[in-house]
Protein backbone atom coordinates (compact mmCIF):
# COMPACT_ATOMS: atom_id res chain seq x y z
CA UNK A 1 0.00 0.00 0.00
CA UNK A 2 2.86 2.39 0.80
CA UNK A 3 4.59 1.33 -2.41
CA UNK A 4 1.63 2.49 -4.51
CA UNK A 5 2.35 6.11 -3.53
CA UNK A 6 5.80 5.73 -5.13
CA UNK A 7 4.96 3.42 -8.05
CA UNK A 8 1.25 3.54 -8.95
CA UNK A 9 0.02 0.09 -9.95
CA UNK A 10 -2.96 0.67 -12.20
CA UNK A 11 -4.04 -2.98 -12.13
CA UNK A 12 -4.59 -2.81 -8.34
CA UNK A 13 -7.58 -0.97 -6.89
CA UNK A 14 -6.16 0.89 -3.85
CA UNK A 15 -9.57 1.20 -2.21
CA UNK A 16 -10.16 -2.56 -2.46
CA UNK A 17 -6.68 -3.23 -1.06
CA UNK A 18 -7.36 -0.86 1.83
CA UNK A 19 -10.55 -2.77 2.69
CA UNK A 20 -8.58 -6.03 2.69
CA UNK A 21 -5.87 -4.52 4.90
CA UNK A 22 -8.26 -3.14 7.49
CA UNK A 23 -10.43 -6.27 7.69
CA UNK A 24 -7.57 -8.77 7.84
CA UNK A 25 -5.57 -6.71 10.36
CA UNK A 26 -8.55 -6.26 12.65
CA UNK A 27 -10.48 -9.52 12.20
CA UNK A 28 -7.47 -11.66 11.33
CA UNK A 29 -4.49 -10.70 13.48
CA UNK A 30 -6.12 -8.95 16.44
CA UNK A 31 -9.34 -10.97 16.70
CA UNK A 32 -7.70 -14.37 16.29
CA UNK A 33 -4.81 -13.84 18.72
CA UNK A 34 -7.25 -12.41 21.30
CA UNK A 35 -9.42 -15.49 20.67
CA UNK A 36 -6.49 -17.85 21.31
CA UNK A 37 -5.30 -16.05 24.46
CA UNK A 38 -8.80 -15.82 25.93
CA UNK A 39 -9.23 -19.58 25.51
CA UNK A 40 -5.73 -20.17 26.93
CA UNK A 41 -6.08 -17.98 30.03
CA UNK A 42 -9.78 -17.83 30.82
CA UNK A 43 -11.45 -21.04 29.70
CA UNK A 44 -11.06 -23.97 32.13
CA UNK A 45 -8.65 -26.51 30.70
CA UNK A 46 -11.16 -29.33 30.45
CA UNK A 47 -13.47 -27.03 28.44
CA UNK A 48 -10.80 -25.47 26.24
CA UNK A 49 -9.79 -28.96 25.13
CA UNK A 50 -13.26 -29.55 23.75
CA UNK A 51 -13.24 -29.61 19.99
CA UNK A 52 -15.83 -26.83 19.68
CA UNK A 53 -13.29 -24.03 20.34
CA UNK A 54 -10.85 -25.60 17.89
CA UNK A 55 -13.46 -26.06 15.16
CA UNK A 56 -14.78 -22.55 15.70
CA UNK A 57 -11.26 -21.13 15.39
CA UNK A 58 -10.62 -22.77 12.03
CA UNK A 59 -14.01 -21.74 10.69
CA UNK A 60 -13.21 -18.17 11.72
CA UNK A 61 -9.78 -18.48 10.06
CA UNK A 62 -11.54 -19.63 6.89
CA UNK A 63 -13.75 -16.52 6.91
CA UNK A 64 -10.67 -14.28 7.29
CA UNK A 65 -8.91 -15.99 4.38
CA UNK A 66 -12.08 -15.50 2.34
CA UNK A 67 -12.03 -11.76 3.10
CA UNK A 68 -8.31 -11.58 2.33
CA UNK A 69 -8.96 -13.00 -1.15
CA UNK A 70 -12.31 -11.35 -1.92
CA UNK A 71 -11.70 -7.75 -0.86
CA UNK A 72 -8.69 -7.00 -3.14
CA UNK A 73 -10.57 -8.48 -6.10
CA UNK A 74 -14.04 -6.99 -5.70
CA UNK A 75 -14.16 -4.64 -2.72
CA UNK A 76 -17.50 -4.68 -0.94
CA UNK A 77 -19.48 -7.19 -3.01
CA UNK A 78 -21.11 -10.60 -2.77
CA UNK A 79 -18.23 -12.78 -1.57
CA UNK A 80 -16.55 -10.24 0.72
CA UNK A 81 -19.90 -9.47 2.36
CA UNK A 82 -20.58 -13.20 2.73
CA UNK A 83 -17.26 -13.84 4.51
CA UNK A 84 -17.63 -10.71 6.66
CA UNK A 85 -21.10 -11.80 7.73
CA UNK A 86 -19.82 -15.30 8.40
CA UNK A 87 -17.15 -13.83 10.71
CA UNK A 88 -19.75 -11.87 12.68
CA UNK A 89 -21.99 -14.93 13.13
CA UNK A 90 -19.01 -17.02 14.28
CA UNK A 91 -17.97 -14.26 16.69
CA UNK A 92 -21.45 -14.44 18.25
CA UNK A 93 -20.91 -18.16 18.83
CA UNK A 94 -17.53 -17.42 20.42
CA UNK A 95 -19.03 -14.75 22.67
CA UNK A 96 -21.77 -17.14 23.78
CA UNK A 97 -19.23 -19.83 24.65
CA UNK A 98 -16.96 -17.45 26.56
CA UNK A 99 -19.91 -15.96 28.44
CA UNK A 100 -21.18 -19.40 29.45
CA UNK A 101 -17.74 -20.67 30.50
CA UNK A 102 -16.65 -17.52 32.37
CA UNK A 103 -19.83 -16.16 33.94
CA UNK A 104 -19.33 -17.66 37.41
CA UNK A 105 -15.90 -16.14 37.94
CA UNK A 106 -16.24 -12.64 39.48
CA UNK A 107 -12.53 -11.71 39.47
CA UNK A 108 -11.53 -8.30 38.00
CA UNK A 109 -10.02 -9.76 34.84
CA UNK A 110 -13.16 -11.82 34.18
CA UNK A 111 -15.38 -8.77 34.65
CA UNK A 112 -13.38 -6.94 32.00
CA UNK A 113 -13.51 -9.97 29.73
CA UNK A 114 -17.30 -10.24 29.90
CA UNK A 115 -17.63 -6.49 29.25
CA UNK A 116 -15.37 -6.79 26.20
CA UNK A 117 -17.63 -9.55 24.85
CA UNK A 118 -20.70 -7.32 25.28
CA UNK A 119 -18.91 -4.46 23.51
CA UNK A 120 -18.10 -6.80 20.62
CA UNK A 121 -21.76 -7.71 20.22
CA UNK A 122 -22.80 -4.06 20.58
CA UNK A 123 -20.35 -2.99 17.85
CA UNK A 124 -21.99 -5.27 15.29
CA UNK A 125 -25.23 -3.31 15.49
CA UNK A 126 -23.43 -0.77 13.32
CA UNK A 127 -22.76 -3.42 10.67
CA UNK A 128 -26.40 -4.54 10.54
CA UNK A 129 -27.42 -0.91 9.94
CA UNK A 130 -25.23 -0.60 6.84
CA UNK A 131 -27.56 -2.48 4.46
CA UNK A 132 -30.70 -0.46 5.25
CA UNK A 133 -28.65 2.78 5.24
CA UNK A 134 -27.23 2.09 1.77
CA UNK A 135 -30.55 1.01 0.27
CA UNK A 136 -32.50 3.99 1.61
CA UNK A 137 -30.01 6.86 1.95
CA UNK A 138 -26.86 5.83 0.07
CA UNK A 139 -23.20 5.43 1.06
CA UNK A 140 -22.62 9.16 1.40
CA UNK A 141 -25.34 9.60 4.00
CA UNK A 142 -24.59 10.53 7.60
CA UNK A 143 -26.40 7.41 8.84
CA UNK A 144 -24.14 5.11 6.80
CA UNK A 145 -20.97 6.84 8.02
CA UNK A 146 -22.16 6.87 11.64
CA UNK A 147 -22.92 3.14 11.46
CA UNK A 148 -19.32 2.48 10.35
CA UNK A 149 -17.88 4.69 13.10
CA UNK A 150 -20.14 3.05 15.71
CA UNK A 151 -18.77 -0.36 14.70
CA UNK A 152 -15.14 0.79 14.72
CA UNK A 153 -15.41 2.63 18.03
CA UNK A 154 -16.84 -0.28 19.98
CA UNK A 155 -14.53 -2.76 18.24
CA UNK A 156 -11.33 -0.89 19.08
CA UNK A 157 -12.17 1.03 22.26
CA UNK A 158 -14.65 -1.50 23.60
CA UNK A 159 -14.00 -5.09 22.54
CA UNK A 160 -10.27 -5.09 21.75
CA UNK A 161 -8.92 -2.74 24.42
CA UNK A 162 -11.10 -4.22 27.18
CA UNK A 163 -10.06 -7.73 26.09
CA UNK A 164 -6.31 -7.00 26.07
CA UNK A 165 -6.60 -5.22 29.44
CA UNK A 166 -8.43 -8.29 30.79
CA UNK A 167 -5.60 -10.49 29.52
CA UNK A 168 -3.04 -8.07 31.00
CA UNK A 169 -4.71 -8.02 34.43
CA UNK A 170 -4.84 -11.84 34.33
CA UNK A 171 -1.02 -11.76 34.44
CA UNK A 172 -1.24 -10.22 37.93
CA UNK A 173 -3.10 -13.35 39.07
CA UNK A 174 -5.90 -11.08 40.34
CA UNK A 175 -3.65 -9.65 43.10
CA UNK A 176 -5.00 -6.14 42.67
CA UNK A 177 -7.02 -3.80 44.84
CA UNK A 178 -10.70 -4.63 44.32
CA UNK A 179 -12.01 -1.16 45.21
CA UNK A 180 -9.62 0.63 42.83
CA UNK A 181 -10.45 -1.85 40.11
CA UNK A 182 -14.18 -1.29 40.49
CA UNK A 183 -13.68 2.47 40.14
CA UNK A 184 -11.44 1.99 37.11
CA UNK A 185 -13.89 -0.49 35.60
CA UNK A 186 -16.98 1.69 36.09
CA UNK A 187 -15.29 4.81 34.68
CA UNK A 188 -13.86 2.87 31.72
CA UNK A 189 -17.26 1.50 30.69
CA UNK A 190 -18.94 4.92 31.00
CA UNK A 191 -16.18 6.70 29.07
CA UNK A 192 -16.25 4.11 26.28
CA UNK A 193 -19.98 4.63 25.81
CA UNK A 194 -19.79 8.44 25.98
CA UNK A 195 -16.85 8.88 23.60
CA UNK A 196 -18.74 7.32 20.69
CA UNK A 197 -20.24 10.81 20.43
CA UNK A 198 -16.91 12.07 19.03
CA UNK A 199 -17.06 10.31 15.61
CA UNK A 200 -20.82 10.90 15.47
CA UNK A 201 -20.08 14.63 15.81
CA UNK A 202 -18.20 14.49 12.49
CA UNK A 203 -21.50 13.95 10.68
CA UNK A 204 -24.03 15.71 12.93
CA UNK A 205 -23.57 19.38 13.84
CA UNK A 206 -24.53 19.39 17.51
CA UNK A 207 -22.61 21.03 20.36
CA UNK A 208 -24.19 18.61 22.83
CA UNK A 209 -22.20 15.78 21.23
CA UNK A 210 -18.99 17.74 21.81
CA UNK A 211 -19.92 18.21 25.47
CA UNK A 212 -20.66 14.49 25.86
CA UNK A 213 -17.31 13.62 24.30
CA UNK A 214 -15.54 16.11 26.55
CA UNK A 215 -17.14 14.50 29.59
CA UNK A 216 -16.22 11.06 28.24
CA UNK A 217 -12.51 11.80 27.78
CA UNK A 218 -12.31 13.37 31.24
CA UNK A 219 -13.93 10.29 32.75
CA UNK A 220 -11.49 8.17 30.74
CA UNK A 221 -8.61 10.12 32.27
CA UNK A 222 -10.06 9.37 35.71
CA UNK A 223 -10.36 5.69 34.80
CA UNK A 224 -6.68 5.38 33.96
CA UNK A 225 -5.61 7.31 37.02
CA UNK A 226 -7.28 4.52 38.99
CA UNK A 227 -5.68 2.01 36.58
CA UNK A 228 -2.26 3.40 37.55
CA UNK A 229 -3.08 3.41 41.27
CA UNK A 230 -4.44 -0.13 41.01
CA UNK A 231 -1.26 -1.51 39.44
CA UNK A 232 1.29 0.58 41.34
CA UNK A 233 1.57 -1.64 44.48
CA UNK A 234 2.13 -4.73 42.31
CA UNK A 235 4.29 -3.16 39.61
CA UNK A 236 7.77 -3.71 41.09
CA UNK A 237 7.12 -7.39 41.67
CA UNK A 238 5.49 -7.74 38.25
CA UNK A 239 8.49 -6.16 36.48
CA UNK A 240 10.87 -8.47 38.32
CA UNK A 241 9.19 -11.46 36.65
CA UNK A 242 9.75 -10.12 33.12
CA UNK A 243 12.73 -10.40 30.81
CA UNK A 244 14.05 -7.41 28.87
CA UNK A 245 11.97 -8.06 25.73
CA UNK A 246 8.69 -8.34 27.67
CA UNK A 247 9.49 -5.17 29.65
CA UNK A 248 10.16 -3.31 26.40
CA UNK A 249 6.92 -4.24 24.65
CA UNK A 250 4.82 -3.74 27.78
CA UNK A 251 6.44 -0.32 28.15
CA UNK A 252 5.59 0.44 24.52
CA UNK A 253 1.97 -0.61 25.11
CA UNK A 254 1.54 1.45 28.28
CA UNK A 255 3.19 4.56 26.78
CA UNK A 256 0.96 4.23 23.70
CA UNK A 257 -2.09 3.86 25.94
CA UNK A 258 -1.38 7.05 27.88
CA UNK A 259 -0.51 8.90 24.65
CA UNK A 260 -3.90 7.85 23.27
CA UNK A 261 -5.59 9.27 26.37
CA UNK A 262 -3.65 12.53 25.99
CA UNK A 263 -4.61 12.84 22.30
CA UNK A 264 -8.27 12.24 23.12
CA UNK A 265 -8.09 14.97 25.76
CA UNK A 266 -6.99 17.37 23.00
CA UNK A 267 -10.29 16.78 21.21
CA UNK A 268 -11.93 18.94 23.88
CA UNK A 269 -10.43 21.85 21.92
CA UNK A 270 -12.99 22.52 19.13
CA UNK A 271 -10.47 23.40 16.42
CA UNK A 272 -8.42 20.25 17.01
CA UNK A 273 -11.55 18.13 17.20
CA UNK A 274 -12.56 19.44 13.77
CA UNK A 275 -9.25 18.73 12.00
CA UNK A 276 -8.69 15.37 13.72
CA UNK A 277 -10.67 13.53 11.04
CA UNK A 278 -10.02 15.93 8.16
CA UNK A 279 -6.26 15.31 8.08
CA UNK A 280 -5.76 11.69 7.04
CA UNK A 281 -2.31 11.45 8.64
CA UNK A 282 -3.87 12.05 12.07
CA UNK A 283 -6.53 9.39 11.47
CA UNK A 284 -4.02 6.72 10.33
CA UNK A 285 -1.58 7.67 13.08
CA UNK A 286 -4.26 7.32 15.76
CA UNK A 287 -5.50 3.99 14.40
CA UNK A 288 -1.94 2.62 14.33
CA UNK A 289 -1.32 3.99 17.82
CA UNK A 290 -4.24 1.86 19.02
CA UNK A 291 -3.67 -1.28 16.96
CA UNK A 292 0.14 -1.49 16.74
CA UNK A 293 1.08 0.32 19.94
CA UNK A 294 -1.56 -0.56 22.53
CA UNK A 295 -3.24 -3.77 21.35
CA UNK A 296 -0.26 -5.46 19.66
CA UNK A 297 2.08 -4.21 22.39
CA UNK A 298 0.04 -5.82 25.16
CA UNK A 299 -0.43 -9.02 23.13
CA UNK A 300 3.31 -9.37 22.42
CA UNK A 301 4.05 -8.67 26.09
CA UNK A 302 1.69 -11.45 27.20
CA UNK A 303 3.16 -13.86 24.62
CA UNK A 304 6.72 -13.10 25.76
CA UNK A 305 5.93 -13.17 29.47
CA UNK A 306 4.38 -16.61 29.21
CA UNK A 307 7.14 -17.98 26.95
CA UNK A 308 4.67 -18.57 24.14
CA UNK A 309 7.17 -16.69 22.00
CA UNK A 310 10.78 -17.88 22.33
CA UNK A 311 12.30 -14.92 24.23
CA UNK A 312 15.82 -16.41 23.93
CA UNK A 313 15.64 -16.46 20.12
CA UNK A 314 17.98 -14.00 18.39
CA UNK A 315 15.62 -13.92 15.40
CA UNK A 316 12.75 -12.90 17.68
CA UNK A 317 14.82 -10.16 19.33
CA UNK A 318 15.83 -8.67 15.97
CA UNK A 319 12.24 -8.93 14.76
CA UNK A 320 10.92 -7.19 17.88
CA UNK A 321 13.46 -4.35 17.47
CA UNK A 322 12.53 -3.94 13.78
CA UNK A 323 8.83 -3.87 14.63
CA UNK A 324 9.23 -1.28 17.41
CA UNK A 325 11.50 0.96 15.30
CA UNK A 326 9.09 0.74 12.37
CA UNK A 327 6.13 1.55 14.59
CA UNK A 328 7.80 4.52 16.30
CA UNK A 329 9.21 5.96 13.07
CA UNK A 330 5.94 5.72 11.14
CA UNK A 331 4.02 7.29 14.03
CA UNK A 332 6.44 10.22 14.21
CA UNK A 333 6.21 10.71 10.44
CA UNK A 334 2.41 10.49 10.36
CA UNK A 335 1.79 12.93 13.21
CA UNK A 336 4.58 15.32 12.17
CA UNK A 337 3.34 15.43 8.57
CA UNK A 338 -0.21 15.89 9.84
CA UNK A 339 0.95 18.83 11.97
CA UNK A 340 2.67 20.41 8.97
CA UNK A 341 -0.55 20.11 6.96
CA UNK A 342 -2.49 21.62 9.86
CA UNK A 343 -0.17 24.65 9.94
CA UNK A 344 -0.09 24.74 6.10
CA UNK A 345 3.66 24.14 5.92
CA UNK A 346 3.60 21.62 3.09
CA UNK A 347 5.15 18.16 2.84
CA UNK A 348 8.21 16.62 4.47
CA UNK A 349 10.93 16.10 1.85
CA UNK A 350 10.94 12.44 0.85
CA UNK A 351 7.92 11.70 3.05
CA UNK A 352 6.50 8.85 0.95
CA UNK A 353 9.93 7.21 0.52
CA UNK A 354 10.60 7.46 4.26
CA UNK A 355 7.28 6.06 5.39
CA UNK A 356 7.61 3.21 2.88
CA UNK A 357 11.03 2.24 4.29
CA UNK A 358 9.85 2.37 7.91
CA UNK A 359 6.63 0.49 7.07
CA UNK A 360 8.84 -2.17 5.47
CA UNK A 361 10.59 -2.43 8.87
CA UNK A 362 7.23 -3.35 10.41
CA UNK A 363 6.74 -6.10 7.85
CA UNK A 364 10.33 -7.35 8.29
CA UNK A 365 9.88 -7.41 12.06
CA UNK A 366 6.68 -9.45 11.81
CA UNK A 367 8.28 -11.86 9.33
CA UNK A 368 11.24 -12.44 11.67
CA UNK A 369 8.86 -13.00 14.60
CA UNK A 370 6.97 -15.52 12.48
CA UNK A 371 10.25 -17.28 11.57
CA UNK A 372 11.15 -17.52 15.28
CA UNK A 373 7.76 -19.16 15.98
CA UNK A 374 8.33 -21.72 13.19
CA UNK A 375 11.85 -22.43 14.49
CA UNK A 376 10.55 -22.92 18.03
CA UNK A 377 7.91 -25.34 16.80
CA UNK A 378 10.51 -27.32 14.84
CA UNK A 379 12.81 -27.45 17.88
CA UNK A 380 10.01 -28.74 20.09
CA UNK A 381 9.11 -31.36 17.47
CA UNK A 382 12.68 -32.69 17.24
CA UNK A 383 13.28 -32.66 20.99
Amino acid sequence: MRLMYLFPLNFINYSFLLHAHSHVAMLGWVYLIVYVLIVHFFIPKEKSQKSIYNRLFWLTEFSVIGMMIAFPIQGYALFSIFFSTMHIVLSYVFCRLVWKDSLKDKSPSHQLLLSSVLFMILSTLGVWCLGPAVSTLGKQSAVYQIAIQFFLHFQFNGWFIAAVLALFLKQFQDKINEMKFQRFYFLLIISTILTVSFPIRWYIENDLLSCINGLGVLIQLGAFIYFYKMLQPQWSHFKSTLDKAAKTVYGLALCSLFLKIAIQLLTIIPDLAEVSHQIRNFVIGFIHLTTLGIITGFLFGILLQNKILAAHSKTLKIGTVCFILGYLATEVLLFFQGSLLYFEKGMISGYYHSIFVFSALLVLGLLLIMVSIINKKQESTHS
